[in-house]
């Protein structure tokens, strides 16, 4: 169970036919009535029109129904594009019988493909009917949502009294920027638009923001929370933030396992920079490595390439100061290579592993989750998509 496990919400996902495959293509999030509601979106330029919607919807910080398209972005499709999106969010609301403005719209799949708007509203009358809040009908949501992955994802955790569920979908194009992909999330606590907002910023820089399958953002990346308030508990901020966090955490790692023609995740530990914000974009740039990456794969503990990427990155990292740890063996210390097993250390690169790099003296820190690359990339990469 996912989004339907806090109370208030229902759920259900279908195929309509955006996909010629005919698998799932068409997932919905309703509640009774507007709840609040935050999302982050991503910075890109090129955004689909959905984006703009999206914050547009937000502005008064409540939702009552989310829809979501997988199988075409509708990104990069021109003015018709955004005339496609808007009479979606139009169709939802009138079979629903509530405000246009209550309805959040995402879109997903190839980029520069028009929204089939006919396809989409057969499916919005089969699925409203269908919504039901149990576990098959959160699943069937994030079966809905989902493009070039290979499974689900789903997560719940719980608070004191209340809980927080989300799903999401991403394995490729991942590498966010105040968002990722997509992710939803519902709770049943009692929180107000602006601390919705405030944590769930917090709750994606450590989590989503920190993720770098192949160093790619996307035109579409979302993530929403809306919360229902059906438990009557009022958490103090702090301590929903670390649910928030913790459901996205799970995501994100889901999300990282199921990544584009990987083998392994990486946890690369980011320390000593000026601020966390420097060591998050640091550990960002030496996961944008092919080279980094391409030496996971060949379980090669080659750590001058991690310093070259570390060095690129625009921010200070002192070649004096640079320290890295491929698990439990020191690679360099002070910027002096140390005595070590190559294939000691190449033994630990075998499956999952963590890198500890430290860039200088500050203390600034940041976890990027981030995977190898391998020859299967190459041939799983099917040119535009999200």
């Amino acid at each position: 169970m996912s989004v339907t496990a806090a109370e208030g919400f229902m759920a259900t996902g279908l195929a309509c036919g955006v996909k010629p495959s005919g698998v799932p293509d068409l997932a919905v999030i309703f509640t009774w009535a507007p709840v609040p509601a935050a999302a982050v979106f991503t910075t890109s330029t090129t955004a689909a029109p959905v984006i703009e919607m999206g914050r547009q919807a937000l502005s008064d910080g409540r939702l009552q129904a989310v829809v979501v398209v997988s199988g075409c972005a509708n990104a990069v499709a021109g003015a018709a594009g955004a005339a496609a999106a808007e009479r979606v969010v139009k169709k939802a609301a009138d079979l629903l019988g509530i405000d246009e403005a209550n309805v959040l719209l995402s879109t997903t799949g190839p980029i520069g493909k028009l929204l089939p708007v006919l396809e989409v509203y057969e499916g919005l009358e089969l699925a409203f009917p269908a919504l039901g809040d149990g576990s098959d009908d959160a699943k069937a949501a994030a079966s809905g949502i989902l493009t070039t992955d290979t499974v689900i994802k789903e997560a719940v955790v719980e608070g004191e009294g209340y809980v927080v569920g989300g799903m999401a979908k991403g394995s490729g194009m991942v590498r966010p920027d105040m968002a990722t992909m997509l992710a939803y999330l519902t709770t049943d606590a009692v929180v107000h638009p602006e601390v919705l907002r405030s944590s769930l910023r917090e709750a994606v820089d450590p989590t989503f923001n920190s993720l770098n399958i192949d160093g790619c953002q996307s035109t579409n990346d979302t993530v929403v929370v809306m919360a229902s308030g059906e438990s009557g508990i009022e958490p103090d901020p702090e301590s929903f933030t670390a649910v928030l966090t913790e459901a996205c955490r799970r995501l994100a790692l889901q999300m990282m396992r199921d990544a584009e023609g990987a083998s392994r995740v990486v946890t690369l530990r980011i320390v000593g920079a000026t601020d966390d914000a420097a060591a998050r974009e640091i550990g960002k740039a030496v996961a944008d490595s092919a080279r980094v990456r391409t030496s996971f794969y060949k379980e090669d503990p080659n750590w001058g390439r991690l310093a070259a990427a570390a060095g690129v990155s625009g921010h200070d990292v002192s070649p004096f100061h640079i320290g890295v740890r491929y698990g439990q063996t020191t690679m360099a210390w002070h910027g002096i290579p140390m005595a070590h097993s190559v294939e000691g250390v190449s033994k630990q690169m075998v499956g999952d592993f963590s890198i500890e790099m430290r860039v200088g003296l500050g203390l600034g820190k940041a976890t990027i989750l981030t995977c190898d690359m391998t020859p299967e990339y190459a041939i799983l990469d099917g040119g535009m998509r999200v």
